[in-house]
Parts: C-alpha cells; sequence; structure tokens
C-alpha cells in the first residue's frame, strides 16, 4: 500500500511539473520560431502553432494547464495525507512517545510542508526556469499531452473561461487574453540584457536603441533648415537646370518660386536626364517637378517614414502651425538616425566635431545636442536641437563672433556667424571631462 502512495505521489508531482512546464513555454516562445518549424514540416509545431497565435486558443492552453495543475495538486495533498500520515503517526507516537492526537498531528505537519517542498522544487521552480531557457524545445515536448488534456478537461475549461469573462464584464474589465506586450522601455531593457549576455554585438545593440527611439524623435531635429536647403527656382533655364543636374551632389531638389517660402513641388534630376536624353531639350521645370510631401515640424520620425511608404517619396518639407517652411528632412535622414552616416562619393562630408590640443571641441552650429552631449558626457538640453539654436536661444538674440554663455557647466563661445546663424563654436567641457588631443594622449602613456 505505502510503495502504491510513493508511485501516485511521485505521478502527480511529474505531472505538475508537466502542466508547469507546459503553461511557461506556451507563452514564452517566439511564434517566429514555431512558424518557422512548422513550414519546415515540424509537426508537433504545426499542432502547436495554432494554439498559440491565436489569443483565445491560448487562453484555453493556459487553462487547461491551470486545471492539471489544481487537479495534480489536490490528488497529492490527499494521497500524502490518507497514507504517509497514517503511516508516520504511530512512528512517531512509539519512537518520541507522543500522544495519539499530537502524533497524527505532527505527522500530518511534517507530511504537508515535505509534499509541499518536494512539489515546488520539482513540480514548480525546476520545470519553470526549464520552460523560461528552453521555451521552443519544452513547448514541442509537451504540446501532444497538452491536446490530450485539452480533449479530456474541454467542458471544464470552457465553465471556468466563461465564469472567469463574466466576473471580468461585472468588474467593467475585458478579458485581454495572454499576448506579451511591451512598452518601448521594457524592450530597451530587453536589448540590455541580449546585449549583456552576448546575443547582440554592442553596434547592434545601439542600432535598436536609435530605432525604438524614432517614436520619440520629432522630424524637426532630423531636418535640414530652410536656410541651407538645396533648391532650383520654377523659372530657372534649361542650362541652369542642366548646370545644376551635373554639378550637384543630390538627385532630388525643391521647387520655389521667389523664395523658400514658396515651395511648388520637387524636381528629380533623373526626370531631367530622361527628359533631355529623349527629347534633346527640356521643358519648363513646372512642368517636370512632382508633387511634394508636406509634413507638420511635430510629426515624430517613425510617422515619417510611413509617410514616406504611403505616398512613395523619399522627402518632405516641414511646415510650422502657420504654415511656414521649417526646413527639409529626407528618408536618408531618418535612416542615419539609425544605421549612422552614409557614404556618398558625390557629397562633401558633413564637418564633424573636432577636439583641439587645447581640450575644447569646435563643433559646427548644427551639431545636434544629444550628439555634442554624448561626445563631451554632458547633459546640454533645450528647446533648440543644435547647439547654434541653443546659442541663439540663450542670448535671446543673433550673437557675435566672440560671444560666450554657460550651459549645465560648459562654456560655449560663438566662433563664427553667418547669414544669421552660427556657423561654428568652441566648445570648452568641465576640467573633470576635459578632453585632450590624441598627442596629448600618447605623450601622458610614455
Amino acid at each position: 500500500m505505502i510503495a502504491l502512495a510513493w508511485i501516485l505521489i511521485i505521478a502527480m508531482i511529474a505531472i505538475n511539473a508537466l502542466y508547469v512546464a507546459a503553461e511557461f513555454s506556451a507563452v514564452s516562445v517566439r511564434h517566429s520560431r514555431i512558424r518557422g518549424l512548422a513550414e519546415d514540416g515540424n509537426a508537433r509545431a504545426r499542432r502547436l502553432l495554432p494554439r498559440i497565435e491565436d489569443p483565445a486558443s491560448l487562453d484555453r492552453y493556459v487553462a487547461c494547464s491551470q486545471v492539471g495543475i489544481t487537479f495534480s495538486s489536490l490528488v497529492l495533498g490527499a494521497v500524502g495525507q490518507s497514507s504517509l500520515t497514517l503511516q508516520l503517526g504511530p512512528l512517531l507516537e512509539n519512537g518520541l512517545g507522543m500522544s495519539q492526537a499530537a502524533a497524527f498531528s505532527t505527522a500530518a505537519v511534517v507530511v504537508l510542508l515535505s509534499l509541499t517542498a518536494a512539489q515546488m522544487v520539482l513540480g514548480e521552480l525546476a520545470p519553470k526556469s526549464l520552460a523560461l531557457q528552453f521555451p521552443t524545445q519544452t513547448a514541442l515536448a509537451t504540446v501532444y499531452p497538452m491536446i490530450w488534456s485539452l480533449w479530456l478537461f474541454s467542458w471544464f475549461i470552457a465553465v471556468l473561461n466563461g465564469s472567469g469573462s463574466l466576473i471580468l464584464r461585472l468588474m467593467g474589465s475585458g478579458s485581454g487574453g495572454h499576448r506579451h506586450i511591451h512598452s518601448p522601455e521594457e524592450i530597451e531593457l530587453l536589448i540590455v540584457e541580449s546585449r549583456d549576455g552576448g546575443l547582440l554585438e554592442p553596434e547592434e545593440q545601439y542600432r535598436l536603441h536609435q530605432a525604438l527611439r524614432l517614436s520619440q524623435r520629432p522630424a524637426s531635429q532630423l531636418m535640414v533648415a530652410r536656410l541651407h536647403m538645396a533648391t532650383i527656382d520654377a523659372e530657372a533655364s534649361q542650362s541652369l537646370v542642366l548646370k545644376r543636374a551635373a554639378e550637384s551632389p543630390y538627385s532630388r531638389f525643391p521647387v520655389v518660386r521667389g523664395s523658400k517660402d514658396n515651395v511648388l513641388g520637387v524636381l528629380y534630376i533623373k526626370d531631367v536626364i530622361a527628359r533631355y536624353l529623349e527629347h534633346g531639350e527640356l521643358p519648363t521645370v513646372t512642368q517636370m517637378m512632382r508633387p511634394m510631401l508636406t509634413a507638420p515640424r511635430t510629426v515624430t520620425a517613425d510617422r515619417l517614414l510611413a509617410l514616406f511608404r504611403e505616398h512613395r517619396c523619399q522627402q518632405a518639407i516641414l511646415v510650422d502651425e502657420y504654415g511656414g517652411i521649417e526646413g527639409l528632412v529626407t528618408l536618408e535622414d531618418v535612416l542615419t538616425e539609425v544605421f549612422g552616416d552614409f557614404a556618398d562619393e558625390f557629397k562633401r562630408p558633413d564637418r564633424e566635431p573636432e577636439r583641439l590640443g587645447d581640450g575644447r571641441v569646435r563643433a559646427p552650429g548644427l551639431t545636434r545636442l544629444d550628439d555634442l552631449s554624448e561626445l563631451l558626457e554632458v547633459n546640454l538640453s533645450g528647446d533648440a536641437a543644435t547647439v547654434g539654436g541653443l546659442v541663439l536661444n540663450a542670448l535671446g538674440r543673433m550673437p557675435t563672433v566672440g560671444e560666450k554663455i554657460e550651459v549645465g557647466g560648459v562654456e560655449i563661445e560663438v566662433e563664427a556667424v553667418s547669414k544669421r546663424t552660427v556657423t561654428s563654436v568652441l566648445v570648452t567641457p568641465p576640467p573633470s571631462r576635459s578632453l585632450v588631443s590624441d598627442d596629448d594622449e600618447e605623450a601622458e602613456a610614455s
């Protein structure tokens, strides 16, 4: 009799472990991985895929696991109390000289604590850890027992799920199902953990981090300001259009009439070349231009990508709330935010901040504040997106060469001004973060 009891106890712990592993692996396994295995002909993956992709089916799958866990726990407790307690009670009574009531009470507590510990370790913690470490293998290994259990418990699961949904509706909450929903911050933490675990290279982690930040990055921080836009006038002659097509590194030009505040459309250089090769001459610029996409300056970078895809174009004019032209942003500007600068044999490389021998940094006025902050390891923040804009906002007027401001312990000196913009600044970082030249570093090392 005692042997049968031990067999039942071991079986109930094993069944509990099976359902725990099935539940945690089903909700943590990657659907794309199971879908790929199913497409490759894996029979278990084909059985599992429809049960994890459909939220209602996954709810039933999890409910089946819970029913199995509850059933095995109840049987385990009943067998333990009816068999082991009856065996242990007389031993305590005779061996320790305890009264019959005290002996059986003590035996019941000992059996309960022992079986609970065994079930938690062997039936809960161990299979849970296994399922989270190897979700694909565990989910596939448990799919057939779960299918049989779904058939066996189908009526009970329907009652339980229906009762649960009814209670949620009475509480004013809908049933969301078991789905993987993560905020951008949580996804970023997962990416960092993947990098720390060796699954991602630092460059890959950086790109994913930048991609997540597209939803928080206003397109106005990526644009070319109106003053620096390369445009072509709607009344430009044929010779001027051909000259711009031959000499310019750009493949598209906003078409303006009179000034950059009046953008009519966009001229594609490939259209100019095709028309000239076909006819030997060109129509007017307005006849060749295409519509220009317009977006508010507050549009986020990820939304701008969607607009580019929707309108099948690669650049847009950003406007303020009054309809004024703010600047031009291109698909390359957005992609550069994620992947870094693209090499282009036709474009002149943009000036980058350079370290000087005295520890200061010379930076173009259009250097973005977040890039400069990262370089200096300080926090430069403000309403402006560039260091030149930061100077203008701080002074409230157009600065003159040599004027200085201090922001967050960083001294910024205006080095050059041109066409109502700050074109170059000299930045002195805090003493603790002073940058030295490569030559100085080599000298110190020697």
